[in-house]
């Protein structure tokens, strides 16, 4: 006998970034259990085509996007291509993460960027155009998953402490100024940071 539903997403369209494995793999997955179509964006095509076949047994629309979230020129391309194959877009889940360990004394130019460019920037532009579709609608969720390094911090991750940190307060402000009622975010138990 099937266990019930918590809550039924049928007729909904997810986007999980990073949602070929780790933590952004099993919301995907969830997230189709609870009958949602899901998108997963996210660059390594191979563990792609593992988690689609995955979700496609739970007998819901489901595809895969190749994307870099670095890449600011292709995010918005992957959004259209997903809802052109699924539809308009009423859940984003802002997962993907890398963290790069090193000393702060020891750490590149190049790799903060790179963290915050995974980590921070690619979760508001993503945001902002997911949000442009979900105002006109008036429907339509974002959650971004940060980690508890958000609140303590580790000497050996400060960007991906500071990048998952910025999402602990930004959504009330998206809420007043994209008049959003359904963004949030969300703290992973651990650290979930790898990359996608």
């Amino acid at each position: 006998m099937a266990a019930p539903k918590m809550f039924d997403l049928t007729g909904e369209v997810a986007v999980v970034t990073g949602g070929n494995g780790g933590i952004g793999r099993g919301i995907a997955l969830g997230l189709a259990e609870a009958g949602a179509s899901v998108a997963i964006l996210a660059r390594n095509e191979e563990k792609n085509r593992v988690v689609v076949d995955e979700l496609a047994k739970a007998g819901v629309p489901a595809i895969a996007v190749p994307l870099d979230v670095t890449q600011r020129d292709q995010l918005a391309p992957a959004m259209e291509e997903v809802e052109r194959k699924l539809g308009p877009i009423s859940i984003l889940v802002n997962n993907a993460g890398i963290a790069i360990m090193r000393s702060a004394l020891k750490f590149r130019a190049e790799d903060w960027d790179r963290v915050i460019e995974t980590n921070l920037n690619s979760c508001f532009f993503l945001s902002q155009i997911a949000a442009r579709s979900m105002v006109a609608r008036k429907h339509g969720k974002i959650i971004n998953i940060v980690s508890e390094y958000s609140l303590f911090g580790a000497p050996a991750v400060i960007p991906y402490a500071a990048s998952r940190a910025r999402w602990c307060r930004p959504p009330r402000r998206w809420r007043s100024s994209w008049r959003l009622t359904t963004s949030r975010s969300t703290r992973s138990p651990q650290d979930g940071s790898q990359p996608t």
